[in-house]
């Protein structure tokens, strides 16, 4: 099965960016529909973007969207999340999450619907 590691956290600047990567390892990455999710102290984790097995099926929670950009290589096994103009309340430990997808692109927003997690990468925005 699928083994995913995130990278790319760290302390930004509000109106900074960031640029976080998933490597996966130990399945066919391009078989695994995939998305962001994050979790920010004392609250649920929330959907953040999620990306088909085909790169062109993607989307975005609101609070996201025209900020943050999902992308995936299906050669290199690796998932992105580039995130501009980052604000305080984007401030959250990242995950990314895989699961198994029988048709190109379709998109999974809940977090019930992945089956494999990374550790998690912290992002904080300072203000």
């Amino acid at each position: 099965q699928v083994q995913l590691a995130e990278s790319g956290g760290g302390l930004v600047q509000a109106g900074g960016s960031l640029r976080l990567s998933c490597a996966a390892s130990g399945g066919t990455f391009g078989e695994y529909a995939m998305g962001w999710f994050r979790q920010a102290p004392g609250k649920e984790r929330e959907f953040v973007a999620a990306i088909g097995r085909s790169v062109l099926s993607t989307s975005y929670a609101d609070s996201v969207k025209g900020r943050f950009t999902i992308s995936r290589d299906n050669v290199k096994n690796t998932l992105r999340l580039q995130m501009k103009s980052l604000k305080a309340e984007d401030t959250a430990v990242y995950f990314c999450a895989a699961r198994r997808s029988p048709w190109s692109n379709d998109l999974y927003g809940s977090p019930n619907e992945y089956q494999h997690w990374g550790q998690g990468t912290q992002v904080t925005v300072s203000s």
